[in-house]
């Protein structure tokens, strides 16, 4: 018996993996038995409306000559048999139905994982091509030009205005630039938990000591 001889049969489409095209064969034939129901009430309806409970003898006991009793009792019997086909077919669409549902959610777990893997994989291999930081910020006073300007403590320098990692030599680099660019935005680029940030720190007089509000000591290379 082939695969689909199995499943008009009633074999369950679990046994051997139901596809879309399992389905959509599925689904033709109960169309397909739902139209010869109707074809067998159709002979029915032709038959002075019997229906499938009606006598078919009249009162004295006879049978009846009004209607032809053999079309009657086949279209009867065709009923009873697609009807049960009927319900076979529309358990094996639901089974159909909730294994593509099953197998859809499976893939979409799967897809989200591989996407959860390579984002986790670009970070990485972005954390391995991150520039090397040369200073560290140690301290920040709250309402200092370095808090407003979005620096957070532990944030390691990568960039301060001309200054990075090729030309920094001593404290005395960073001093001198923030002397000379006093009112004047920098730019500035920190590693913050293993990703590049860019900020715009303008050193300005305040309430507290210096330009910047911050401690920033070097790092050891």
């Amino acid at each position: 018996m082939s695969e689909k001889e199995a499943r008009q049969s009633g074999g369950s489409p679990e046994a051997s993996g139901v596809t879309v095209s399992d389905l959509q064969e599925l689904i033709r034939r109960k169309e397909e038995i739902e139209a010869q129901i109707k074809a067998n009430y159709d002979v029915l309806e032709s038959q002075k409306g019997v229906g499938m409970n009606e006598p078919l003898v009249d009162c004295e006991g006879y049978p009846r000559s009004d209607v032809d009793l053999y079309q009657v009792r086949t279209a009867r019997h065709n009923i009873v048999c697609l009807q049960n086909d009927h319900k076979a077919v529309m358990k094996q669409v639901e089974e159909a139905l909730h294994q593509l549902h099953a197998r859809d959610k499976e893939k979409q777990a799967r897809d989200l994982a591989e996407a959860h893997r390579e984002a986790l994989s670009h970070g990485q291999s972005q954390g391995l091509s991150l520039p090397q930081a040369f200073a560290k910020v140690n301290s920040i006073s709250p309402g200092s030009p370095a808090s407003i300007a979005g620096l957070q403590v532990d944030d390691e320098i990568v960039e301060f205005g001309s200054v990075n990692t090729q030309n920094f030599q001593s404290l005395q680099n960073i001093g001198s630039v923030v002397q000379h660019s006093e009112g004047k935005p920098l730019n500035v680029t920190v590693i913050r938990r293993g990703e590049k940030h860019q900020l715009r720190l303008v050193p300005t007089r305040w309430a507290g000591k210096g330009l910047l509000g911050c401690n920033i000591i070097p790092l050891q290379r």
